[in-house]
């Protein structure tokens, strides 16, 4: 099994230990990344990735390391601490990158056979809106099965948590690497997602944009063939 964590901070913090402790217990190989110092531009909104191609992007060059580890892995987790109430901007800079890959775009077929997972922490409040600003991209990129953990850790770093609630994350990463691995390999995504796909199958059959129409009858999706 292949896993990358995108980490929304550079710092190893809370949200950090959990993602990758998550990581190790599902084994196999880890590959992580640190935004922003891994990867820190802003889209431009220069649309080049939806009319044409996304190797126009003026940071497609920067950000293929990461595409690549995404499109190989297994399980892609999306890790970010709570800043003000959603993830942090690198984590949404990062993925403004991948608009193109939205089911109404271009999705990558791979992604409809992925597992995802949202990670979040925070001191008292904001998981729910954090982890749906990662959630969104990954539903709407057609990852097959997503997971969303969020923890009040009441503290501002790892080490001044308590150790009962470390137990308690322990356990609940140790529960979810266990319905991960238990998926490996059988992958398919939910109700929600195809009747989404379905949609946006009928639209493509006549499109608004030639790049997005083209791709879909190239895949043979305005037709029989589906992605999972």
């Amino acid at each position: 099994m292949k896993t990358v964590i995108i980490h929304g901070q550079s710092h190893k913090g809370s949200t950090y230990h959990i993602a990758h402790l998550l990581g190790e217990k599902l084994g196999g190989e880890l590959t992580e990344f640190f935004l922003p110092r891994d990867f820190g531009e802003f889209c431009v909104g220069c649309t080049r990735c939806f009319t044409e191609h996304e190797s126009k992007c003026p940071h497609y060059a920067k950000l293929a390391p990461l595409t690549k580890a995404i499109d190989e892995a297994d399980v892609v987790i999306l890790a970010s601490p709570v800043y003000v109430f959603h993830a942090t901007g690198a984590m949404k800079a990062f993925l403004d990158h991948y608009g193109y890959r939205w089911m109404v775009h271009s999705p990558e077929e791979k992604m409809f056979t992925k597992q995802g997972v949202c990670i979040s922490t925070a001191a008292g409040m904001g998981m729910g809106s954090t982890n749906k600003d990662m959630y969104d991209s990954l539903f709407f990129w057609g990852t097959g099965r997503i997971y969303k953990y969020g923890c009040a850790v009441a503290a501002t770093d790892w080490d001044s948590i308590t150790e009962k609630k470390k137990d308690s994350i322990d356990k609940a990463m140790t529960s979810l690497a266990y319905k991960i691995i238990s998926k490996q390999g059988r992958v398919k995504p939910g109700l929600k997602t195809r009747a989404f796909f379905f949609a946006m199958h009928l639209m493509q059959r006549k499109g608004f944009n030639e790049r997005d129409v083209r791709y879909w009858k190239e895949k043979g999706w305005t037709g029989s063939v589906r992605p999972w």
